[in-house]
C-alpha cells in the first residue's frame, strides 16, 4: 500500500469523524433553505443538512476525479495505427 492511498484514507477517516462530533452534538432543529431545488424551508437536525452537504462533496469529488481516465487511452491507440 503506497504512502498516498494511506493519507487520504486517514484524512477521509478524519472528515468521516468530524461529521460524526457534529451530530452528535448538533440535534437542534435547523432551516434550510435552497430556492432553486426546494419551493419550501426544510426543517431537520443540523447534522442531518451537514452530512447531505458532506456526501454531495464526496460524489462531486468522485466524479470529477474518475472522470479524467479516458484520455490516456486514446492516446496510446493512436500511436499503434
Amino acid at each position: 500500500m503506497s504512502f498516498k492511498v494511506l493519507f487520504r484514507s486517514v484524512v477521509f477517516l478524519a472528515i468521516l469523524f468530524v461529521m460524526l462530533y457534529i451530530g452528535v452534538n448538533n440535534r437542534q432543529a435547523a432551516d434550510f433553505y435552497f430556492p432553486m431545488v426546494l419551493d419550501k424551508k426544510l426543517t431537520t437536525d443540523a447534522a442531518m443538512i451537514y452530512f447531505g452537504m458532506f456526501a454531495v462533496g464526496v460524489i462531486a469529488g468522485t466524479l470529477l476525479t474518475v472522470g479524467g481516465g479516458s484520455g490516456k487511452s486514446r492516446s496510446s491507440s493512436k500511436g499503434e495505427k
